[in-house]
């Protein structure tokens, strides 16, 4: 009995020199993450790289939805830079400031402005991602609803706008850059920022220059959409102040001739929004002075239209 536990104890001990061996997967390193493709990838480089939302239309005003960075060329101060990465953001998470001009000048139009603009939050803003602010400006500015994404805080604080007073709208726009839409850190991941402003382009109060309010916009890295509330055909000295705050950030103008017009045009900034695209690149001046640097994103196709900021501060030392 003892020579038969000790035959089965030594059977045991040898049994897997001889059975076959069991086939053994390779364990695959995990790929560093710079390796890993991804539209977050600027991001996380931001202190290197210049960002530069668009938006892009065909020559019958439609928007391109389908672009490669090989259809467009970019270059700063004049020279050519390399585009480091290229990707459709139709998801980018939003920061909007709704401006609204309430001096007496445009009294008898606040009605529609305010259900245009609420109408337009309630199509936009996307509960958990997007978020906005209202302000409203005559002589001073004035929040009547922080940053949320409680579309109907937003629409019962725009209700609540009352017309009376002159107009600051340089200081309004200084203000809203500087004190909600700058952040410092730069936001990760990156956020699209704007202010949509409803104005008739004047200015007869504002501390700030029309400089000013620009270059602060540029700094917070803000695109500016422009709703004229002047309603003849006749040019406004306002409405070349409103193209040009557009022009400069990469947004557009709109000059409504009725009322009911609002209506389309904040749809149209809606349809911007959802055709975007980001470009990323590493500036080939590494001088951290600073300066303002030129932007320019020209087409090769000829036939399309590009809308992008038309510089940036580059980082100071």
């Amino acid at each position: 009995m003892m020579k038969r536990i000790l035959g089965l104890l030594l059977l045991l001990v040898s049994l897997p020199e001889w059975l076959p061996a069991q086939e053994q997967k390779p364990v695959q390193p995990a790929p560093a993450e710079e390796e890993i493709p991804t539209t977050s990838k600027p991001i996380t480089s931001r202190v290197d790289l210049v960002n530069v939302p668009l938006t892009a239309t065909d020559k019958k005003n439609r928007p391109v939805i389908m672009m490669t960075k090989d259809d467009l060329n970019l270059f700063e101060d004049g020279k050519q830079q390399t585009i480091q990465y290229f990707s459709r953001e139709t998801d980018l998470a939003l920061r909007i400031g709704l401006l609204i001009d309430t001096s007496n000048s445009i009294r008898d139009r606040l009605h529609f402005e305010e259900q245009a603009a609420t109408d337009f939050l309630s199509d936009t803003i996307r509960k958990g991602k997007d978020r906005a602010f209202i302000v409203g400006f005559d002589a001073e500015s004035k929040i009547v609803q922080d940053y949320t994404d409680n579309v109907e805080q937003l629409a019962g604080a725009i209700h609540t706008l009352q017309a009376g007073g002159v107009t600051s709208l340089y200081d309004a726009i200084f203000y809203a850059c500087r004190d909600k839409l700058l952040f410092f850190p730069p936001p990760e991941p990156y956020l699209r920022r704007m202010l949509i402003v409803v104005s008739d382009g004047e200015d007869n109060h504002s501390e700030h220059s029309r400089e000013e309010a620009l270059a602060m916009a540029q700094r917070a890295e803000v695109t500016i959409f422009a709703i004229s509330t002047n309603r003849t055909s006749a040019e406004h000295k306002g409405d070349n102040v409103l193209k040009r705050f557009a022009a400069e950030t990469g947004g557009r103008a709109f000059f409504p001739f009725e009322a009911n017009d609002l209506a389309e045009n904040f749809r149209a900034i809606g349809r911007d929004l959802r055709t975007q695209f980001l470009i990323s690149y590493i500036s080939t001046n590494a001088a951290r002075d600073g300066t303002y640097r030129h932007v320019e994103v020209d087409p090769v196709n000829k036939t399309l239209h590009v809308l992008a900021k038309s510089g940036y501060f580059a980082p100071a030392q």
